[in-house]
Formats: C-alpha cells, structure tokens, sequence
C-alpha cells in the first residue's frame, strides 16, 4: 500500500488531524511510526466506545507501525477533569491495578499481541519526584489551563477545580515524551490534552506529534457519550447475546455511525450497503450484519451465530414488528416505573390500565413477559415495549 492508499485508510473516521500535512511528510518516510493511545483503567470493562481509538491503532498496526497501548495506571488515581463538572473521586491504586489487568486481557480481541507494546505511564511519571512534577508544572501557565472550555466553565461557574486536575493534562503530555509518540490518538474532548503532549515534546527537542481525535461515539440512547455511569454502553465482555440485543436496538440513522467506526469492513462495502438500503432493503438486516460481526470480534464466530439465531427466534416468536413508534422519554435520576413508561409512551392510557395489563400478563419488554408491577427502566435503556399483541413502541429513556 503507498503512502497515499495509507493515509486514506487511517483517516477513516477521523474527526481532525493536527497537522495532516505532518502524518504525510512521516508516511511517506517510509519509516516505522510510533502510535500512542491511553486509556485511564477507571472501571474494569472496555466499551464499544473505547474500540473506536484501539480500531485505529489496529489500522496503523496492520500498515506495519508500531502500536503502544498505554495504561494510565498513574494518570489513572488523578482522574481525568475532560468533561467534567466536578472533581473525579480518587481511585486506589489497588483498584487501578485490579481495571489495568482486565485492560490488557480485553485489547487483545482488537490489537495483535505479538505486535503491541503495552506500557504503564507510572513507569516514567513516579520517578520524577516532587522536583520533577514542580518543573513538568513549570511549564504551562493557569491562564492557558483556563482556556479548557471544562475549566472556564467551572471557574465561570464558581466550581471547585483542584490543583491536581491542572496535573493531569501535564503528566498526559509527559507521557508522548517519555513515549518518543509520533502519533497520539484520542477523543475529540481531548484535544488540549494531546496539543500538550506536542508542546512538551518541542520543549524536550523532540518532534512534535501528529494529533488525530477521533468522534466520540454514542452510546444505545442515541445521544450521550458512551458511559458505563449513564447506563448506556455496550462492554465487550459482555454476554454475547446481550451485545447482540444492545446493538439491534439502536435506530437505525446510528447504526450507520457504528459502523463507519466499529466494523472492519472497508468502505466501499459500507456504501454499497447504504446503496441497498436507500433502494429498499430492510435496515433491520444491515444492523443484524453489525450485530454478528461485533459479537464475533469478541465471542467467536459461534456465538456471533448463535446469538443471532436466538434474537430472530425470539422476536419472530412474539411478533414483534420490524417497524414501530420510537418515543423518547426523559428517566431522571431514579429510573422510572414500567407502567409510567407505557403512559408516557402513549401504549396506555393511564398507569391503572398499565398496572392491569401487567397483571394480566399483557406486557412485554424485548419480547419477554413481565409479571411485576415493580420493574423500573432507567436511562440509557433503549427497548422495546409491547402491550397486548398490537401495540408496540421502541422507548428510549435519557
């Protein structure tokens, strides 16, 4: 592959590159590039949305450059401010390295383990003491931290920002220098993080890195980030057939999103798929093709098949139609009660009828019968309701 096909292929779905015409210059050296991505391990699962920066790596990986997944078992117990509204509680180290384990156990479903340099920042980051992290802090100045737009909004706000927060985007930026990194890849809200990472590199006469943010991919509700917090992600250590339900359950304006940054099929097969649907084909079996090759990815080709088999016998068994109402809810914090939620979706018309069709055995959620007028829905969940055998509604809450 010359270096243009190359470039072609790691832009796919690349929100911003920083700066294009310096990945072209390193490309077309024809020299063996060094590729950054981080992952602070603040939870022990991977989600589909960390996939979308390890699918890039891979796709450097694949055109024979070296992929370095870094651990953020030192950034890790600061916490990431991006985003942010308060501070991030402190993890203990023990919890950190409890998370970095199953990191390493995940990653290798995407990343070739004979061809991926797992690194730990605390390796480089701990050594440098007290006088070092003063110096590394010597560096960048209160003003430009408060050009963050997170920062500026708290400040603005009357917020609490704690001076180790100013910390973290300091040890990240250390981390492309104590890494040689040139590439980084990260989050479109990382984009200070990773232009740090450049200025500290042209400090310690390195050069600079190549940035590239990648979108940030939603999670089932169609709207917000996918967050583990917000209930609507998909890990892929998950059961395979919960995968599989999770990802048919999303409308299908997102699932061409899915797959521009989680499948592996090329391009021109994506298009021609959306060519077959603007010409009539069903969307539903598109989005069961994204569903098996995600399942397959991380459970095996097996259970990609067996999960699909059961979804399709599922839904045909109760007749759940392929087209129907999609309704959006707002949850609130405490979820809300199964038979607000048939009122509010309008397959009820009050919650006295909805509490009577439940006892009666007439409601089902995914095609599955409930007999508890206890069952709550929270936001994030994305599924689909039925009461008697005509009414239908795909409900999403956020």
């Amino acid at each position: 592959m010359d270096s243009e096909e190359a470039l072609q292929r790691i832009k796919r779905g690349c929100e911003e590159i920083l700066l294009e015409s310096e990945l072209v210059e390193r490309l077309a050296e024809g020299r063996v590039l060094r590729i950054k991505a981080g992952f602070d391990p603040t939870a022990p699962d991977l989600h589909l949305g960390h996939t979308v920066l390890i699918n890039k790596l891979r796709h450097f990986q694949e055109l024979g450059h070296h992929a370095m997944f870094l651990i953020g078992d030192f950034t890790g117990m600061i916490g990431d401010p991006t985003g942010k509204n308060a501070t991030r509680p402190a993890l203990t180290r023990e919890q950190i390295l409890a998370n970095a384990q199953t990191y390493r156990e995940q990653v290798f479903k995407i990343l070739d383990p004979d061809k991926t340099e797992i690194c730990f920042n605390s390796v480089w980051t701990e050594p440098l003491g007290a006088a070092g992290m003063i110096r590394l802090a010597a560096r960048h100045t209160v003003a430009r931290m408060l050009e963050r737009d997170d920062f500026a909004k708290r400040y603005a706000a009357g917020q609490a920002i704690a001076i180790h927060e100013f910390l973290y985007p300091l040890c990240q930026g250390w981390d492309s220098v104590a890494m040689r990194a040139d590439v980084e890849l990260g989050g479109t809200d990382q984009k200070f993080n990773l232009l740090v990472g450049r200025e500290l590199q042209k400090h310690h006469h390195q050069r600079p890195q190549v940035i590239m943010t990648m979108p940030l991919l939603e999670g089932t509700d169609g709207v917000n980030k996918m967050s583990k917090s917000l209930g609507n992600y998909i890990g892929i250590s998950e059961p395979a057939a919960e995968i599989f339900g999770k990802i048919m359950s999303i409308s299908d304006e997102l699932m061409w999103r899915y797959y521009e940054l989680l499948s592996f099929r090329s391009a021109a097969e994506i298009a021609a798929l959306r060519g077959e649907v603007a010409q009539g084909r069903n969307p539903r079996e598109v989005k069961v093709l994204l569903a098996r090759e995600i399942v397959a990815r991380f459970h095996g080709l097996a259970a990609a098949e067996s999960a699909s088999a059961d979804f399709e016998m599922r839904f045909r068994a109760h007749g759940i139609p392929d087209a129907m109402p999609e309704v959006v809810i707002a949850a609130g914090d405490g979820g809300m009660p199964i038979a607000n939620v048939l009122r509010q979706a309008g397959l009820t018309a009050s919650t006295s009828e909805a509490l009577r069709m439940i006892a009666q055995g007439g409601v089902r959620i995914d095609g599955e019968k409930i007999e508890s007028r206890e069952v709550s829905l929270k936001a994030g969940d994305r599924k689909v309701l039925q009461v008697g055998r005509r009414r239908f509604a795909r409900v999403v809450l956020r």
